[in-house]
């Protein structure tokens, strides 16, 4: 899996290769600008045909630095190039005025608030600020963003576009807008995080030299199952599990059966939907290989969970509040692996406490944004109160302190989901880029989800790789499907995702 880094763990790797003599600061500064001019023309292949005009915008900082390396190395290959620059506050890094010294050499400089009237340019490149901004652009920086769309080319961010927070995704006032992002060593966090990906264009990571190994627990993305989804060939249904999900009264059953149809689909041996007795004959009418329990109460409920065969139950979809907080505390005394989604989560509003002190680290955990904010209200407000300095609150930071506080696997559902363990593993299912699966914004698509990570919890996967493989399948099925896509179709289209892992 593919290391996250944040900024301060960038930072980390680079002092560490510069500290053990295994590069210098001005040849990691040579390899990125080379990198970025060799990206875009790679991305945009009509571009090295023919030498054409390029305008660079440059910080007084690293950044800069990489984009005065970019603008001579576009010089060699005979391009026309014209470099607007910020002034600095004060003496700028060694590497970075060595860089503009070079350049001063071969081409004049002049300031950034002149790029808006540069003229038209093929290519753009945004090197004013990366990884390392703290502050919003505000007062003249505010038009930073104008100023790299005026020329009209195609715009190239070095690191990060100028605005975005590295480490949260968030914009800091105000933003470029890049066609693509080249970015070094590993994807930073901002890169996949709440407006990163709309601001980021195409994302390319280049290798400049770094091996070091980042600090702490650098995120990770999320790209392939972390549970092996094949079956033995004389294995029986009993030993790939037997999840329940519970369901709502009558006329409320199916997003219980919604996500009892993906629990069967990614393999659990048997899958059981557990329904109070009025809804009975609705849930019968439309179940054939997924079975049916009546259980009107928690008292019953507490009787079934005795069979030691039952492996998982997934609660909330559908369930009603009443109904849900009756039920959660009989399925977490019993031990058993859960899900907890939906109503689940949402009749605990207010009383939070007393939830935490049930869940257990088999436990799952899958709210929404909303669900979010009325089980964890001051982490909600810290992500969304506005990005007022770099590095800003990210979703990472909220999933992490919501992980730990409730002792139990976290995944925070949207765009960008973050899945993270009590101990601080955190997972980002980034579905961007080329993984984007705009089609799961449909009604019933979290439900799935809920059923897709008890299906895997039921065939013994742990919590974080039963949620991490879950939302991998999840946007792989989407993505299968493509538009048109309705909740129902999600299960369907698993077959051939699961084909296609051979």
């Amino acid at each position: 899996m593919t290391e996250v880094l944040t900024s301060a763990q960038m930072r980390g790797i680079e002092a560490a290769a510069i500290g053990s003599g295994r590069a210098t600061g001005w040849e990691l500064m040579e390899r990125a600008g080379h990198a970025v001019v060799a990206a875009a023309l790679k991305y945009w292949p009509d571009l090295g045909a023919t030498p054409g005009r390029a305008v660079v915008l440059a910080g007084p900082g690293n950044n800069g630095g990489d984009g005065y390396v970019a603008a001579s190395a576009l010089v060699d290959r005979g391009w026309t190039v014209e470099v607007f620059a910020m002034p600095a506050g004060g003496a700028p890094p060694p590497d970075a005025a060595r860089a503009a010294a070079d350049w001063a050499a071969r081409g004049r400089v002049r300031p950034l608030a002149e790029a808006g009237a540069a003229g038209p340019a093929d290519l753009v490149i945004d090197a004013v600020f990366g990884t390392g901004l703290a502050r919003p652009l505000d007062g003249a920086l505010a038009d930073l963003p104008g100023l790299a769309a005026a020329p009209g080319g195609k715009v190239v961010a070095v690191d990060l576009p100028s605005g975005l927070c590295s480490d949260s995704g968030r914009v800091l006032g105000a933003a470029v807008r890049a066609d693509l992002t080249v970015s070094f060593h590993r994807p930073k966090a901002g890169h996949y995080l709440a407006a990163g990906p709309d601001h980021c264009g195409a994302l390319a990571v280049a290798d400049i030299g770094l091996s070091a190994a980042a600090e702490g627990h650098p995120a990770r993305l999320a790209e392939a199952p972390l549970f092996a989804l094949d079956k033995a060939r004389t294995a029986h249904k009993y030993a790939h599990g037997h999840a329940l999900v519970l369901a709502g009264g009558p006329g409320k059953g199916g997003a219980a059966r919604l996500a009892a149809r993906a629990a069967l689909r990614v393999g659990a041996g048997l899958v059981t939907v557990v329904a109070p007795p009025p809804a009975m004959a609705e849930n019968a009418a439309r179940l054939d290989a997924i079975m049916l329990a009546a259980v009107p109460d928690s008292y019953t409920l507490r009787g079934m969970l005795r069979d030691e065969r039952i492996t998982s139950v997934t609660l909330g979809p559908g369930l009603g509040l009443p109904r849900a907080q009756e039920m959660v505390p009989a399925v977490l005394a019993s031990g058993r692996a859960a899900v907890l989604d939906a109503d689940a989560l949402t009749a605990w509003q207010g009383d939070t406490d007393l939830l935490f002190g049930q869940l257990h680290p088999g436990c799952v955990m899958t709210p929404h944004d909303g669900e979010f904010a009325r089980l964890f209200p001051d982490l909600a407000e810290r992500l969304n109160a506005p990005a007022a300095a770099g590095p800003a609150y990210s979703r990472l930071d909220a999933v992490r302190a919501a992980a730990a506080r409730a002792g139990c696997v976290v995944l925070l559902k949207g765009a960008d989901t973050v899945i993270a363990a009590p101990e601080g593993m955190a997972l980002i299912q980034g579905a961007a880029y080329g993984r984007a699966a705009p089609w799961l914004a449909t009604a019933g698509a979290g439900d799935v989800l809920a059923g897709l990570i008890g299906g895997l919890l039921a065939r013994g996967a742990a919590p974080l790789a039963a949620a991490a493989t879950a939302a991998w399948l999840h946007v792989e099925a989407a993505r299968a499907f493509g538009p048109g896509l309705i909740a129902e179709d999600l299960p369907e289209a698993l077959p051939g995702v699961l084909a296609g892992l051979g």
